[in-house]
Protein backbone atom coordinates (compact mmCIF):
# COMPACT_ATOMS: atom_id res chain seq x y z
CA UNK A 1 0.00 0.00 0.00
CA UNK A 2 3.13 2.65 0.93
CA UNK A 3 4.65 1.60 -2.61
CA UNK A 4 1.35 1.74 -4.66
CA UNK A 5 1.00 5.73 -2.61
CA UNK A 6 4.16 6.58 -3.01
CA UNK A 7 3.90 5.23 -6.93
CA UNK A 8 0.58 7.51 -7.18
CA UNK A 9 2.38 10.95 -5.50
CA UNK A 10 5.15 10.83 -7.64
CA UNK A 11 3.03 9.74 -11.06
CA UNK A 12 0.81 13.32 -9.70
CA UNK A 13 3.73 15.47 -9.08
CA UNK A 14 5.29 14.39 -12.86
CA UNK A 15 2.21 15.46 -14.22
CA UNK A 16 2.22 18.69 -12.45
CA UNK A 17 5.42 19.53 -13.21
CA UNK A 18 4.58 18.55 -16.79
CA UNK A 19 1.50 20.37 -17.37
CA UNK A 20 3.36 23.46 -15.38
CA UNK A 21 5.89 22.86 -18.58
CA UNK A 22 3.27 22.89 -20.93
CA UNK A 23 1.32 25.49 -19.86
CA UNK A 24 4.49 28.32 -20.25
CA UNK A 25 5.20 26.74 -23.62
CA UNK A 26 1.89 28.02 -24.49
CA UNK A 27 2.29 31.18 -22.98
CA UNK A 28 5.53 31.73 -24.68
CA UNK A 29 4.13 30.77 -28.14
CA UNK A 30 1.75 33.38 -27.31
CA UNK A 31 3.69 35.76 -25.98
CA UNK A 32 6.95 36.13 -27.43
CA UNK A 33 8.12 38.51 -29.84
CA UNK A 34 6.21 37.82 -33.26
CA UNK A 35 4.02 34.98 -31.74
CA UNK A 36 0.20 34.32 -31.99
CA UNK A 37 -0.86 37.38 -30.14
CA UNK A 38 1.34 39.44 -32.29
CA UNK A 39 0.44 38.17 -35.61
CA UNK A 40 -3.58 38.92 -34.43
CA UNK A 41 -2.22 42.24 -33.41
CA UNK A 42 -0.74 42.61 -37.13
CA UNK A 43 -4.21 41.17 -38.41
CA UNK A 44 -6.14 43.66 -36.87
CA UNK A 45 -3.77 46.40 -38.53
CA UNK A 46 -3.83 45.12 -41.63
CA UNK A 47 -0.53 44.48 -41.97
CA UNK A 48 1.32 42.62 -44.76
CA UNK A 49 4.05 42.33 -42.01
CA UNK A 50 4.41 40.54 -38.66
CA UNK A 51 4.80 42.94 -35.29
CA UNK A 52 7.83 41.94 -33.10
CA UNK A 53 6.94 43.53 -29.60
CA UNK A 54 9.36 43.27 -27.14
CA UNK A 55 8.17 41.69 -23.49
CA UNK A 56 9.68 43.78 -20.60
CA UNK A 57 9.98 43.44 -16.88
CA UNK A 58 7.96 46.61 -16.31
CA UNK A 59 5.03 48.66 -17.91
CA UNK A 60 7.86 51.23 -18.50
CA UNK A 61 10.64 49.29 -19.81
CA UNK A 62 6.83 47.72 -22.41
CA UNK A 63 6.82 51.19 -24.22
CA UNK A 64 10.06 51.73 -24.38
CA UNK A 65 11.41 48.42 -25.97
CA UNK A 66 8.72 49.03 -28.41
CA UNK A 67 8.58 52.65 -28.85
CA UNK A 68 12.21 53.09 -28.40
CA UNK A 69 14.59 55.71 -26.09
CA UNK A 70 12.45 58.76 -25.97
CA UNK A 71 12.85 62.01 -23.86
CA UNK A 72 8.94 61.15 -22.68
CA UNK A 73 8.24 60.11 -19.24
CA UNK A 74 5.23 59.14 -16.87
CA UNK A 75 2.85 61.29 -15.17
CA UNK A 76 0.28 59.04 -14.48
CA UNK A 77 -0.43 55.62 -13.84
CA UNK A 78 -4.03 54.02 -14.38
CA UNK A 79 -4.91 50.82 -13.70
CA UNK A 80 -7.39 48.73 -15.74
CA UNK A 81 -8.55 45.64 -16.56
CA UNK A 82 -5.69 43.42 -17.92
CA UNK A 83 -3.01 45.93 -17.24
CA UNK A 84 -2.01 49.79 -16.81
CA UNK A 85 -2.66 52.90 -18.86
CA UNK A 86 0.72 55.10 -19.04
CA UNK A 87 0.13 59.08 -19.05
CA UNK A 88 3.11 60.41 -20.72
CA UNK A 89 4.29 64.01 -21.73
CA UNK A 90 7.42 65.38 -23.25
CA UNK A 91 9.80 68.35 -21.34
CA UNK A 92 7.98 71.50 -21.61
CA UNK A 93 8.25 73.01 -24.91
CA UNK A 94 7.13 76.12 -24.95
CA UNK A 95 4.25 77.13 -27.25
CA UNK A 96 2.88 73.30 -27.39
CA UNK A 97 1.32 70.50 -25.51
CA UNK A 98 2.51 67.07 -25.75
CA UNK A 99 0.38 64.07 -23.78
CA UNK A 100 0.74 60.73 -24.80
CA UNK A 101 -1.21 57.47 -23.44
CA UNK A 102 0.24 53.89 -24.10
CA UNK A 103 -1.87 50.59 -22.94
CA UNK A 104 0.51 47.96 -21.27
CA UNK A 105 -1.08 44.56 -20.96
CA UNK A 106 0.14 42.14 -18.05
CA UNK A 107 1.53 38.53 -19.10
CA UNK A 108 2.80 35.57 -17.13
CA UNK A 109 6.00 36.27 -18.57
CA UNK A 110 6.22 40.21 -18.84
CA UNK A 111 4.28 43.64 -19.92
CA UNK A 112 3.69 43.95 -23.65
CA UNK A 113 2.76 46.73 -25.65
CA UNK A 114 -0.89 46.89 -26.94
CA UNK A 115 -2.04 49.98 -28.16
CA UNK A 116 -1.44 53.65 -27.66
CA UNK A 117 -1.24 57.06 -29.15
CA UNK A 118 -0.66 60.95 -28.27
CA UNK A 119 -0.71 64.65 -29.46
CA UNK A 120 1.41 67.54 -29.82
CA UNK A 121 -0.63 70.72 -29.97
CA UNK A 122 0.24 73.90 -30.23
CA UNK A 123 -1.20 77.09 -28.09
CA UNK A 124 -2.96 79.43 -30.10
CA UNK A 125 -2.94 83.27 -29.73
CA UNK A 126 -6.90 83.92 -30.84
CA UNK A 127 -8.61 82.53 -28.50
CA UNK A 128 -8.34 81.09 -24.49
CA UNK A 129 -7.93 77.44 -24.67
CA UNK A 130 -9.87 75.46 -22.13
CA UNK A 131 -8.65 72.08 -22.93
CA UNK A 132 -6.66 69.64 -25.17
CA UNK A 133 -8.63 66.29 -26.36
CA UNK A 134 -7.79 63.39 -28.59
CA UNK A 135 -9.87 60.17 -28.95
CA UNK A 136 -8.23 56.64 -29.07
CA UNK A 137 -10.85 53.81 -30.63
CA UNK A 138 -10.97 50.38 -30.06
CA UNK A 139 -9.15 47.67 -32.05
CA UNK A 140 -11.26 44.79 -33.69
CA UNK A 141 -10.70 41.47 -32.36
CA UNK A 142 -8.17 42.98 -29.60
CA UNK A 143 -9.03 43.78 -26.05
CA UNK A 144 -8.20 47.43 -24.94
CA UNK A 145 -10.04 49.66 -22.44
CA UNK A 146 -10.68 51.61 -25.46
CA UNK A 147 -12.58 53.73 -26.72
CA UNK A 148 -11.35 56.21 -24.61
CA UNK A 149 -11.24 60.39 -24.78
CA UNK A 150 -8.38 62.00 -23.30
CA UNK A 151 -6.26 64.89 -22.53
CA UNK A 152 -4.99 68.16 -20.65
CA UNK A 153 -6.56 71.00 -18.85
CA UNK A 154 -5.34 74.26 -19.51
CA UNK A 155 -7.42 76.92 -18.12
CA UNK A 156 -7.65 76.33 -13.94
CA UNK A 157 -11.54 77.22 -14.45
CA UNK A 158 -12.45 74.32 -15.77
CA UNK A 159 -13.28 71.65 -13.28
CA UNK A 160 -14.97 69.20 -14.88
CA UNK A 161 -15.63 67.82 -18.24
CA UNK A 162 -18.03 65.86 -19.44
CA UNK A 163 -18.52 63.70 -22.86
CA UNK A 164 -22.03 63.59 -24.20
CA UNK A 165 -22.39 60.76 -26.73
CA UNK A 166 -26.32 61.55 -28.60
CA UNK A 167 -28.42 58.58 -27.76
CA UNK A 168 -25.97 57.13 -25.45
CA UNK A 169 -25.81 59.54 -22.32
CA UNK A 170 -23.41 61.62 -20.58
CA UNK A 171 -19.80 60.56 -19.28
CA UNK A 172 -17.75 62.21 -16.64
CA UNK A 173 -14.37 62.12 -16.72
CA UNK A 174 -11.83 61.73 -14.30
CA UNK A 175 -9.52 64.41 -13.59
CA UNK A 176 -5.98 63.92 -11.70
CA UNK A 177 -3.42 66.04 -11.46
CA UNK A 178 -0.37 64.74 -13.05
CA UNK A 179 2.22 67.47 -12.27
CA UNK A 180 1.79 70.37 -9.57
CA UNK A 181 -0.44 72.42 -11.33
CA UNK A 182 -1.11 70.08 -14.10
CA UNK A 183 -4.27 67.83 -14.42
CA UNK A 184 -5.20 65.56 -17.28
CA UNK A 185 -8.39 64.24 -18.14
CA UNK A 186 -10.15 61.03 -19.47
CA UNK A 187 -12.68 58.54 -19.73
CA UNK A 188 -13.69 55.83 -21.02
CA UNK A 189 -16.85 55.47 -23.62
CA UNK A 190 -19.11 52.83 -24.84
CA UNK A 191 -17.85 50.55 -27.75
CA UNK A 192 -18.46 51.30 -29.91
CA UNK A 193 -18.74 54.82 -29.61
CA UNK A 194 -21.27 57.01 -31.46
CA UNK A 195 -20.47 60.22 -33.25
CA UNK A 196 -21.09 62.86 -33.08
CA UNK A 197 -19.98 63.76 -29.52
CA UNK A 198 -19.82 66.61 -27.53
CA UNK A 199 -16.73 67.60 -25.42
CA UNK A 200 -18.16 69.90 -22.18
CA UNK A 201 -16.19 71.90 -19.65
CA UNK A 202 -17.60 73.17 -16.38
CA UNK A 203 -16.41 75.75 -13.82
CA UNK A 204 -16.54 75.24 -9.96
CA UNK A 205 -20.36 76.49 -10.12
CA UNK A 206 -21.31 74.35 -12.85
CA UNK A 207 -21.84 76.43 -15.48
CA UNK A 208 -20.74 75.17 -18.77
CA UNK A 209 -17.92 77.21 -20.31
CA UNK A 210 -16.45 75.42 -22.96
CA UNK A 211 -17.55 72.71 -25.51
CA UNK A 212 -16.88 71.16 -28.68
CA UNK A 213 -18.63 68.89 -30.73
CA UNK A 214 -16.43 65.87 -32.12
CA UNK A 215 -16.77 64.38 -35.36
CA UNK A 216 -14.04 61.90 -35.70
CA UNK A 217 -13.57 59.22 -32.87
CA UNK A 218 -9.94 59.32 -33.74
CA UNK A 219 -9.64 63.94 -34.12
CA UNK A 220 -7.45 65.96 -31.75
CA UNK A 221 -7.48 69.55 -30.96
CA UNK A 222 -8.05 72.25 -28.57
CA UNK A 223 -11.89 73.38 -26.86
CA UNK A 224 -11.63 77.25 -26.50
CA UNK A 225 -13.75 79.18 -24.00
CA UNK A 226 -17.00 80.14 -25.45
CA UNK A 227 -17.38 83.76 -25.91
CA UNK A 228 -20.60 83.33 -24.89
CA UNK A 229 -20.16 81.53 -22.25
CA UNK A 230 -16.91 83.21 -20.89
CA UNK A 231 -18.94 85.73 -18.93
CA UNK A 232 -20.44 83.19 -16.76
CA UNK A 233 -17.31 82.58 -15.53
Amino acid sequence: MQVQRKRIIGMTAILMLLSAVLFYAIIYVMERPGGLSDRRMSRALELNSILHIPLGKTPDNAVEQFRGPSSMYVIHREPVRGGTLLFMKRPYQAGSHHLQVEYVRKTWIGWKWVWGGGYGIGESSQSVTALNYMGLPELDHISTPFPMVFGDILDPSIKKVKVKIRGEGSFNAKLTSAEPGRMIWFVFVPSPASIPFDIEGYNEEGSLIARKTITDPRDSGSVHLEMDLKLIR
